[in-house]
């Protein structure tokens, strides 16, 4: 059976999974569908065409599945998923998708969203990511698997962060930040490779010099992109870290951070 605060106000066609936990003054909207042992905390609110996974903390006061922020929005029929094992922290605002945009905001597995960060609508979020404080997406960005997001950063709609790459605090991102790379700055600039963050997530010391030389070619080599691509893709070992680093560059449209 769900735990529901007697002072709540749960929509009689919201789904609640098996033991769910929604605290006092929460409100939960007619189409929120909640999944097994998620915990919503007090003054929460969660409204519109909403899926929460299972496991999930949200602390008090935030605002999930809202309409977005986006002068083209009329109104349409949006969505919002929200996988499993993530901890949303005080007063985070989350909004749904937009019909440009493709009509749905996504977050993964075992994300951390510390208090007062904003996800805008169309935002994509993998999985492992870790948000602190007050950092703020703007629309259709998309942030990849492993990524760290240091305190009260701000990034520019479209951009794309890549996989196990590390945000400095009190950055502005306008640039697609590539996969492995520390950036840092107003705007962000590349600071080197994010080794510790590749050493937490088990990469292997040999991979870990592949990436060394990628970014060597791609920084240090005075070639542009797209010819750093070609003597990444001729000189580089083969594997998956090293595709995912070149397929990134082929497909950056706002260009890469420097």
């Amino acid at each position: 059976m769900a735990k529901i605060h007697e002072t709540a106000i749960v929509h009689p066609g919201a789904k609640i999974g098996k033991n769910v936990e929604i605290g006092p003054y929460s409100i939960i909207g007619e189409n929120v569908e909640i999944g097994e042992g998620t915990k919503i905390g007090p003054h929460v609110v969660v409204e519109g065409w909403t899926t929460i996974g299972k496991n999930n903390q949200i602390f008090h006061g935030a605002s999930i599945g809202l309409e977005p922020q986006d002068m083209k929005f009329k109104g349409e029929k949006s969505y919002l998923f929200i996988g499993d094992n993530n901890i949303i922290r005080e007063n985070v605002t989350i909004h749904r998708g937009t019909e440009e945009g493709g009509g749905e905001t996504r977050i993964g597995n075992n994300n951390l969203i510390m208090a007062y960060c904003h996800v805008a609508h169309d935002c994509q979020l993998g999985n492992h990511i870790i948000m602190s404080n007050a950092t703020n997406l703007a629309g259709h960005v998309i942030i990849e698997d492993y990524v760290v997001m240091s305190g009260l950063t701000g990034v520019h709609q479209f951009v794309r962060v890549g996989k196990m790459a590390m945000v400095g605090a009190h950055s502005k991102v306008v640039k697609d930040v590539p996969p492995y790379i520390l950036v840092d700055g107003h705007p962000a600039r590349v600071n080197g490779i994010n080794v510790v963050g590749l050493r937490r997530n088990g990469v292997d010391p040999d991979l870990r010099q592949e990436i060394k030389r990628a970014y060597k070619i791609l920084y240090r080599s005075n070639l542009n992109t797209s010819q750093a691509i070609e003597k990444m893709d001729q000189e580089l070992d083969a594997s998956e870290e090293i595709e995912h680093f070149l397929r990134f560059l082929r497909n950056a449209q706002r260009g890469i951070c420097r």
